[in-house]
């Protein structure tokens, strides 16, 4: 009797699928150029304020992830790749002439403002995602404004924490 796959459909997209869409988006940002290449003075201007606020945005979202890790060690597996994909997005939008080559110091170190941990697992990482997708939410908001590739930048980076969220909240549907 051959093998017939199940009539069932899936309930979202799979996992591994999210986490290629990602790292493919993490790819994309490699390939930029400077904030301002072929663009306006005041463009190039709202480019590196829109990635200086970027870069502390994911900065303060790694404490988040820290802070969650050690008040909560059994998630840690779960949450580390999430985490350090944070720390990666806060290093390509300071990766600029003249920016700051300490991010992943400032977002590997604990947070000066540690944000209050829920006591459950559960309501931890609801926190987390809720983090994210305002983030994300927030950053596709701001696309309309910037010039060429901080806008790419910004969505894949956005696009990314959207699957973060998928993953965060994955299982307790």
């Amino acid at each position: 009797m051959p093998f017939s796959p199940s009539s069932r459909p899936l309930p979202g997209p799979r996992r591994r699928s999210l986490l290629a869409t990602a790292a493919g988006g993490a790819l994309l940002t490699g390939c930029s150029g400077g904030p301002g290449s072929g663009s306006s003075p005041a463009a190039a201007v709202a480019a590196e304020r829109a990635r200086a606020r970027a870069a502390r945005d994911s900065e303060r979202l790694a404490a988040r992830y820290d802070a969650v890790i050690a008040a909560h060690p059994a998630l840690a597996a779960r949450l580390r790749p999430l985490r350090d994909e944070v720390v990666r997005h806060a290093e390509a939008f300071t990766a600029s002439p003249g920016a700051s080559p300490s991010v992943s110091a400032r977002a590997a170190g604990p947070g000066k403002e540690r944000a209050a941990v829920p006591a459950t697992e559960r309501e931890a990482l609801a926190g987390l995602a809720a983090a994210e997708r305002k983030l994300a939410d927030r950053r596709t908001a701001a696309l309309l404004d910037l010039p060429g590739e901080t806008a790419r930048l910004l969505a894949s980076v956005a696009a990314a924490g959207a699957a973060h969220v998928y993953l965060l909240t994955e299982g307790d549907a």
